[in-house]
Formats: structure tokens, sequence, C-alpha cells
């Protein structure tokens, strides 16, 4: 299970370092793609293939054409390197505004990659309404 946030830097060749707590479920080879929000997704590989069809399963005709091309096209298969670096494919880069500084974030089934900045104002926008939804439920 992949939880908890850090904040690695991209270098100048596009890589991060993974961190370590991670590198265990995705040291047998990883799947990078866009997710919503403009952020990316990395997924095992063994878990890829099944959230791709069971997202797949929910949708009308329309919508898993999209969601194939969408999420199949950008798919790069990826593994750290021996100092637990990921390299992110330029496009990808590019789709989620990566420059310099990261939030890597764990998301239980797969993890996350943001711009740091763009993490910081999802979590301004949200955490207001995420913290009034438990006190209504726990009242």
């Amino acid at each position: 299970m992949f939880t908890g946030t850090c904040t690695p830097k991209l270098d100048d060749k596009g890589r991060f370092f993974l961190p370590a707590e991670y590198r265990g479920e995705l040291g047998a080879g990883m799947v990078i793609t866009r997710q919503h929000e403009r952020c990316l997704v990395i997924w095992p590989t063994e878990a890829f293939r099944a959230n791709v069809e069971a997202q797949i399963q929910t949708m009308s005709p329309p919508e898993v054409r999209t969601y194939q091309r969408m999420v199949a096209s950008a798919a790069s298969n990826k593994a750290a390197d021996s100092q637990g670096r990921v390299t992110i494919p330029p496009e990808l880069r590019e789709y989620a505004g990566l420059a310099k500084d990261l939030a890597v974030v764990g998301s239980y089934d797969h993890v996350e990659v943001w711009d740091l900045v763009a993490w910081k104002n999802f979590l301004a926008e949200n955490e207001g309404t995420f913290a009034g939804d438990g006190q209504r439920r726990a009242g």
C-alpha cells in the first residue's frame, strides 16, 4: 500500500528519486501515465491492467474509447535505476506541468506525481470541504 507524501526534485534529465518505501512494490516494474487533474499516476505493472479493466467495466462505449486512448497512448513502462531514480518522459512532464519541485503522493494502490504548486493548490481547494465532511460524519 502506498501512503504519505514526499517532495523530491526533478533533475535536468527528467528523473526523481522514488521514495524508498515505494521501491519494494514498484521494483518489479511500473507504468506511468496520465491521471485526472493534470497529475501522473504510477501503477505497479501487474496492477495497471487490473485497474484499466476495472475502470472500463463502469463506462459506456464512447467513454471506454476515450479513456483507453488517453491512458494507453501516454503509458510508459519503467523501472527505477540502481539509485532508485525514475525517468518521466517529456510528454508526461509537459502534461502534468512538472518543472522542478514535485509532490509524490501515495494513494493506496498507486502513486500520484504532481507539480508541487499544483498539489498545494489542490489541497487548499479541497481540505476545507474534506475536513467539514469528516466532522459531519463523526457528529
